[in-house]
C-alpha cells in the first residue's frame, strides 16, 4: 500500500494551507505489494483478533499507545479495554510480537470470512462484437490467444458472440459447437429464453487447461455479420439491417445475470463500434460529423451520456460480483461517455485503440491478466480529528449508508484512488496536540492457486484447486506538522498535487472543458502569487512586474509545477473540438488518468527526455521540451510519453552507429514497457529521411497554449510572462 501525501509535512491550521496555494492530500495504491519507499507489510493469519476501536471503528497500530488491560485510538484517542486473550496476545512475554506490534503497515488473513463459496474457480469469458470487420476479428483472436497464455492453470473460459444474436460456445465436445438467441429489437430488457436454457452454465465454461485447441479451433470459425449470406427475401432491407446489428447492452446484461453464481467473473468485451440495437443502444448520425453530433451550442460543452442503461449494469455487474473490461477497437463516435460506467463501477479496465494497424491489444490484454488482482475490495480511509476528507477521487463507489467507505470490485497493484483534506471547522494542530494520523484500511479478497489434486493422471484435464482468502490491509502513518510556509513549501510532492489537480479538473472537463481549463491557469496564477507573497518578492504598494518570480528560484521542490500545469493545459484532455479531439479519446484519457499512480501520470502528462552520446552511454536528462534539443551535441534521444515511447537519431549522426538501436538501449526501453500497466507504442525515428512530426509533438515549450506552434522556443516562456501579468495586474 503506497501512500505518497502532496505536504509531507502538514500544515498547523487552515489559514496556512489556504496561504500555500498548494492543494493538501493523499495518492494511496492499495493493493501495490509495498510502501511507497518499498517495504512490504507485516503479514499475519489472525486478522480477526485485530483490535477496533469502540468509538471511531479505527484499528489498533504501533501508534496507538498500549496499557495492561486498555489501549488509547490514535485516530479520536478513545480509551478501549482489552479482553484476557487481547492483553496476553500483547503481554511480550519473550514471544514473537503479533504483526500489529511490529509495524504500522500489516496485511493479514481473515479466517471465516470467504463464505460458503471458500474454494473457486476463476473464471473468464471473452464477448466479441460480430458486426465489425475481418481485420477487428483477426486482431481479437490474436489478443485471445495471448489471453489463453496468460490465465491461471485450472481456470474456466466462456467464448459468445453479439450482434443481432447472443452465441454462445460449446468447445467441450470434438468440435466446437455455437448456440444463439435472438436479440428482439423492441425488447423490454429481457430475452426471450434464459441463456441458461439456450446452454447450461457447465458446457459454456470450458477449462483452460484441456481446451486450449478447441477454444483456439472455435475463434477460428468467427466470421463478421458482413461475411454472412443475406436471404433475399421481401424483408431484405431488413435482413440487411441485422447484419449490421451490434446489441451490446442487452447481450451485457443477459451475460451478467448468467454469470451471477461465479464469483470473481472477468468479462472482455471487444467493441468496433456504437451499440446500435436493442437495449442500450446509442443514437448517432451518420450524416453528419460524429464529434460535432457530440457538441452542445459550443465546442467546449459536452452533453451527458446518452442513457443510464449502462449505469443500471454496472450495478448489477457488481452485485453479481462481475468485472467487466471494454476494449474499443474503431475511430467511430461510439459514445464511451456513456459505456465507460460499465468498466469504470465494475472494477474493470476501459481501452481504445483508434486502427487495428497499430493496436497493442494483445499485449495489454496479456499484461492485464499477468498481474495480481484483488476482488470485492472495501477501502476505508480515517483521519484525526483535527482534519477530515473533503472529497475522494476514483474508480470505485460509495457506499450507501457510510461516509467514506468506497467499494472496489476488482482492484490491481496500479490501481490509485485521491483523497483531498481540510481542515474541521475552528480546528488546527499544535504542539501540545497528538500529530495528525492517518490510517487507511483496505478489506479484499483474493483467488490462491493451491495446485492440481487431480488423483488420476490420466486424466487429460488436470483442475486445479482455487481458495478465496480474505485479508485485511491497514497502514496507519503519523506526519509532522509545521507553522511555517517556507518549510510546507520544501515537503512539497509535485507529483501528488499534479495528480489532485489533473481528478479536480476531469471532473470539472464533464460539464465543460474551457471553464476547466481557465480554473487551472487561475489555480497557477493564484499559486504563484502565494508564493512571490511568503517569499516577500511582491510587498504591498507593488514592485515591478520583473520582480515577480515565476521560476521559483528560492524553492526548487516547486519548480516543476509550472510546467506540469503548462503540459497538462496543451493535454488531449483538455483540447477543444475545433482542436481535433476525438470525444471518445477524451473519454478514454480521463479513464486512464483518474486511475494512474501519481509518477506515472505525470509521465503521461508531461514527457521526459533524455540525450545518448552513443546508444550504450546515456548522456542528461533534459528538464526542457523544446525544439533547442536540436542543438545538443548528442545525436540519440529517447522520449518516454508514457503511453508513446519514441527513439529519435538526428539527421547528422554517424552511420557507424547502428538503427534501430542495438540491445543496451532496447533492454532499457524493454523495462520501461514492462513497468507499465499499458503497452507503450514504441516508434523509432530518424531525422535524417522519417517524418519527425510524432516526436516534435511531445515538444511542447514551443507551443501556446491553445496548441500552435510558436517561434523559437518561447511558448513556455510566454505562458510564464502572461500569468506575471496577471499576478502584476492583481497585486496593484
Amino acid at each position: 500500500m503506497a501512500v505518497r501525501a502532496s505536504l509531507a509535512c502538514f500544515p498547523s491550521d487552515a489559514a496556512l494551507q489556504e496561504s500555500s496555494g498548494i492543494p493538501w492530500g493523499v495518492a494511496v495504491t492499495p493493493f501495490s505489494a509495498a510502501d511507497e519507499r518499498g517495504a512490504a507489510p507485516a503479514t499475519g493469519a489472525e486478522g480477526h483478533l485485530l483490535p477496533r476501536c469502540d468509538s471511531c471503528y479505527a484499528y489498533f497500530s504501533t501508534l496507538c499507545p498500549l496499557h495492561r488491560w486498555s489501549w488509547s485510538c490514535a485516530i479520536c484517542s478513545a480509551d478501549n479495554d482489552l479482553t484476557p486473550d487481547a492483553s496476553a496476545r500483547y503481554a511480550r512475554d519473550g514471544g514473537q510480537d503479533p504483526p500489529e506490534m511490529r509495524s504500522a503497515f500489516v496485511d493479514l488473513l481473515l479466517p471465516g470470512e470467504e463464505g460458503e463459496a471458500a474454494t473457486t474457480t476463476p473464471v473468464y469469458v471473452a464477448a466479441i462484437d460480430l458486426s465489425s470487420s475481418e481485420d477487428f476479428l483477426e486482431l481479437v483472436k490474436s489478443a485471445l490467444l495471448a489471453a489463453l497464455e496468460a490465465i491461471p492453470p485450472g481456470s474456466l473460459f466462456g467464448l459468445l458472440t453479439f450482434s443481432s444474436k447472443i452465441g454462445l460456445y460449446d468447445v467441450q465436445g470434438p468440435i466446437p459447437i455455437v448456440k444463439n438467441a435472438f436479440i428482439p429489437p423492441d425488447s423490454d430488457g429481457t430475452l426471450l429464453v434464459d441463456l441458461e436454457d439456450v446452454m447450461p452454465l457447465h458446457s459454456f465454461l470450458a477449462p483452460v487447461d484441456g481446451c486450449k485447441d478447441r477454444i483456439a479451433e472455435a475463434l477460428e470459425t468467427i466470421k463478421p455479420t458482413s461475411s454472412w449470406e443475406i436471404t433475399a427475401t421481401a424483408s431484405e432491407v431488413q435482413d440487411h439491417a441485422l447484419h449490421h446489428a451490434r446489441g451490446f447492452g442487452l447481450a451485457m446484461d443477459a451475460v451478467v445475470n448468467y454469470l451471477c453464481t461465479e464469483y470473481g467473473t472477468r468479462i472482455f468485451t471487444f467493441l468496433s463500434g456504437p451499440p446500435n440495437y436493442g437495449p442500450g443502444q446509442i443514437e448517432t448520425r451518420s450524416d453528419v460529423d460524429h464529434n460535432a453530433a457530440k457538441m452542445l451550442g459550443s465546442d467546449h460543452t459536452f452533453i451527458s451520456e446518452q442513457t443510464n442503461f449502462y449505469t443500471n449494469l454496472a450495478a448489477s455487474a457488481v452485485q453479481a460480483g462481475v468485472c467487466v473490461d471494454l476494449f474499443a477497437i474503431t475511430n467511430e463516435y461510439t459514445d464511451l461517455s456513456s459505456l465507460k460506467v460499465l468498466s469504470v463501477e465494475s472494477g474493470g479496465s476501459l481501452y481504445m485503440y483508434s486502427s487495428t494497424d497499430e493496436s497493442t491489444l494483445p499485449q495489454d490484454i496479456y499484461k492485464m491478466l499477468s498481474r495480481p488482482y484483488a476482488f470485492g475490495c472495501v477501502l476505508r480511509l480515517r483521519t484525526s480529528s483535527e482534519f477530515k476528507i473533503a472529497d475522494s477521487y476514483g474508480h470505485f463507489f460509495p457506499d450507501p449508508q457510510y461516509m467514506h467507505v468506497q467499494h472496489i470490485n476488482c482492484c490491481d497493484s496500479f490501481a490509485t484512488y485521491v483523497y483531498d483534506f481540510e481542515f474541521q471547522k475552528d480546528s488546527q494542530f499544535s504542539r501540545k496536540s497528538s500529530p495528525p494520523i492517518l490510517q487507511i484500511a483496505f478489506k479484499y479478497t483474493t483467488i490462491v492457486q493451491q495446485g492440481d489434486t487431480s488423483d488420476d493422471v490420466s486424466n487429460s484435464v488436470s483442475r486445479s484447486k482455487f481458495t478465496l482468502q480474505r485479508r485485511l490491509r491497514v497502514r496507519t502513518i503519523q506526519y509532522n506538522i509545521t507553522a511555517n510556509i517556507w518549510d510546507l513549501y520544501d515537503f512539497v510532492d509535485p507529483d501528488v498535487v499534479l495528480t489532485i489537480l489533473v481528478h479536480q479538473v476531469i471532473l470539472a472537463s464533464l460539464s465543460d472543458v474551457l471553464e476547466a481549463r481557465i480554473w487551472l491557469r487561475d489555480w497557477l496564477v493564484n499559486f504563484i502569487a502565494q508564493y512571490n507573497k511568503a517569499y516577500k518578492v511582491v510587498r504591498s504598494g507593488g514592485t515591478g512586474m520583473s520582480d515577480i518570480d515565476v521560476d521559483f528560484i528560492h524553492c526548487s521542490q516547486l519548480q516543476p509545477l509550472s510546467r506540469l500545469v503548462f503540459a497538462f493545459l496543451l493535454s488531449p484532455l483538455l483540447q477543444l473540438h475545433s482542436q481535433g479531439i476525438h470525444p471518445d479519446y477524451r473519454t478514454y484519457l480521463q479513464c486512464l488518468f483518474s486511475a494512474l499512480e501519481a509518477s506515472s501520470l505525470r509521465q503521461a502528462i508531461c514527457p521526459t527526455l533524455i540525450s545518448y552520446s552513443s546508444p550504450d552511454v546515456e548522456a542528461e536528462v533534459h528538464q526542457s521540451l523544446s525544439r533547442s534539443v536540436f542543438n545538443s551535441e548528442s545525436p540519440i534521444f529517447l522520449l518516454d510519453a508514457y503511453t508513446d515511447l519514441l527513439v529519435y537519431y538526428s539527421p547528422t549522426v554517424s552511420s557507424t552507429i547502428p538503427f534501430p538501436p542495438p540491445r543496451l538501449l532496447r533492454s532499457k526501453i524493454d523495462r520501461l514497457k514492462q513497468e507499465r500497466n499499458i503497452t507503450p507504442k514504441l516508434v523509432f525515428i530518424h531525422g535524417a529521411h522519417d517524418d519527425t512530426t510524432a516526436f516534435e509533438r511531445y515538444l511542447i515549450e514551443d507551443q501556446s497554449v491553445d496548441g500552435s506552434l510558436v517561434a523559437s522556443a518561447t511558448g513556455f516562456r510566454s505562458f510564464l510572462e502572461g500569468i506575471r501579468s496577471r499576478i502584476a495586474e492583481y497585486s496593484r
